[in-house]
């Protein structure tokens, strides 16, 4: 069990511009970030979030061991993590104030975090039907009641990750509200509900909430997302629309090297190291409690851009264990 130590405020004391790695379901646990702090270089990456973990399942005795992997911290990752300057924060979702209530208090008695943030921009219909995540943005009251449910149950900063709108863009009314509410940083995907990720951020929006957020809370950090695919494009976009810095999701697929400095060239041998790399971490995380095909998704961003990838990729994907996963990258050489 851990004990509650009161933590420094990131979100005011941090280096500006901050850069995130943001919380991607069956993408960013454990094993994951290990890798991505691995290929970091001190001072690229300021804080990393876990997936999303449901405060449904936190407050259910039943639930709780399953939901619970999505918090876990290797012993590796910690070590990682203090080496690098590095915080994280747990992200959770739901609808009902008193279950975010107990789930963050759980999670403060059993976890050792730097923040936690509440997600209000899952775009998943199914999700949202039920009145989670970006569906809260049309529910001012019971948003108002779950920001402050999460405040009273910690003392680690609370912050929101949203969109623009639901069904359409609705930052003015949403960032006016979300302003007013006890929050130490906002982070803003460009697109409303109905894109999920489709089309282009809307990066001028975005910018508006920081006007926005000028007038009303000129203390409250907002940080942009969507659409970076490099760490030029992180340290060039905060300066063009006026945000405290930026959360990198799906742009991590695209170059997974993207915070390491001395890196400018990813060569084949790299590509492999990374691959073993990950397989190894997350076996040793997992072993087999988590389905080894979800890293699947992984094998086309490390092994592509070089002559002989695909017919590389189609053995790994035909592959269903780490050890024949790992007889294709032997049977190459």
């Amino acid at each position: 069990m851990h004990t509650s130590i009161e933590k420094d405020n990131f979100w005011k004391t941090s280096k500006r511009p901050l850069v995130m790695l943001a919380p991607m379901e069956d993408v960013t646990d454990t094993a994951f970030r290990e890798l991505i702090l691995h290929n970091t270089t001190a001072g690229n990456l300021d804080v990393v979030f876990t997936e999303f973990a449901s405060t449904d399942g936190l407050c259910h005795p039943e639930g709780r061991k399953s939901v619970a992997q999505r918090l876990v911290i290797s012993k590796t990752e910690r070590q990682l993590l203090n080496e690098k300057g590095v915080k994280i924060v747990a992200q959770i979702w739901g609808n009902n104030p008193e279950k975010f209530f107990e789930a963050t208090k759980y999670i403060k008695e059993n976890y050792d975090f730097d923040g936690i943030d509440i997600n209000m921009g899952c775009p998943v219909r199914n999700v949202v039907s039920h009145g989670s995540c970006s569906a809260l943005i049309d529910n001012e009251s019971l948003a108002a009641e779950i920001i402050q449910a999460t405040r009273e149950a910690t003392c680690l900063p609370v912050s929101v990750k949203t969109r623009l709108g639901l069904k359409k863009v609705d930052t003015e009314r949403w960032m006016n509200f979300l302003l007013r509410q006890p929050v130490e940083g906002i982070i803003l995907h460009g697109r409303i509900q109905k894109q999920m990720s489709e089309g282009e951020a809307n990066w001028n929006e975005i910018a508006k909430a920081s006007a926005i957020r000028d007038v009303i809370a000129p203390t409250v950090p907002i940080i942009g997302n969507g659409d970076i695919v490099s760490f030029e494009d992180a340290h060039e976009r905060p300066k063009r629309y006026n945000t405290d810095g930026v959360m990198i999701g799906r742009g991590i697929f695209k170059n997974p090297w993207m915070f390491e400095s001395s890196l400018t060239e990813i060569s084949i041998e790299k590509r492999f190291e990374t691959l073993l790399k990950h397989l190894h971490l997350y076996e040793s995380a997992w072993g087999n409690s988590r389905p080894f095909p979800v890293l699947k998704r992984f094998f086309k961003i490390y092994i592509s851009d070089f002559k002989g990838a695909a017919e590389i990729r189609k053995g790994l994907m035909e592959s269903n264990s780490f050890e024949e996963a790992r007889q294709v990258i032997k049977n190459i050489s």
